[in-house]
């Protein structure tokens, strides 16, 4: 074995890492790359697995892109999608274009909101990727915290809370939530509100 040529190579995929890495430009590539799985299909929410019938606690506030104020209280009564993430986080940025097209083929569902939460110390950050890319979902920022429904042991986290309050759906992880199946849910759910 040629261990100059061993060292080398490692020292060059190190270097490319590093340069990456340093200038941000990996975060945007893997997210870039996992999106490109979750395309395929190959990842997408277990509804039925995922059930918890959970009370949904809706203490808490939030700031929105405009600077308002949203209470999470306006909430009530209707089915309610949520999705903790941040910028730095690649699985976030990876499920974010599938979310948007979820929200695009949803919106007009009555008693359905969407509620994307930023984690991101800076909000700005948060605001300038949103704008970059051509979201249209709500986005809000964590600046009052979490309450105990909403903490998670990692991001992305996504809950489905139904108009009675109860969480309904809840993952940790990234998910191509853009199926029929999960639209059927989302759409099916918040027809109950109307009961």
């Amino acid at each position: 074995m040629n261990w100059k040529k061993e060292f080398k190579s490692w020292g060059i995929m190190l270097a490319l890492f590093g340069i990456l890495y340093i200038t941000g430009l990996l975060t945007t590539i893997m997210g870039g790359l996992q999106s490109l799985i979750l395309a395929t299909g190959l990842i997408s929410p277990n509804i039925s697995a995922e059930l918890t019938d959970k009370n949904f606690d809706y203490q808490g506030r939030f700031t929105a892109i405009d600077g308002n104020v949203i209470d999470l209280q306006e909430y009530r009564g209707k089915t309610l999608f949520i999705n903790l993430w941040a910028t730095w986080c690649p699985p976030c940025r990876a499920e974010m274009p599938h979310i948007d097209k979820l929200f695009q083929n949803t919106k007009e569902t009555e008693n359905l909101e969407f509620l994307m939460i930023a984690l991101d110390e800076d909000f700005e950050k948060s605001k300038k990727y949103i704008e970059d890319k051509n979201f249209t979902f709500p986005v809000v920022h964590a600046t009052y915290g979490l309450n105990h429904s909403l903490q998670s042991q990692s991001i992305p986290t996504t809950l489905v809370v139904g108009p009675n309050g109860k969480i309904l759906f809840y993952q940790e992880g990234m998910s191509n939530f853009n199926t029929a199946e999960f639209r059927d849910f989302l759409v099916k759910s918040s027809e109950k509100s109307g009961e």
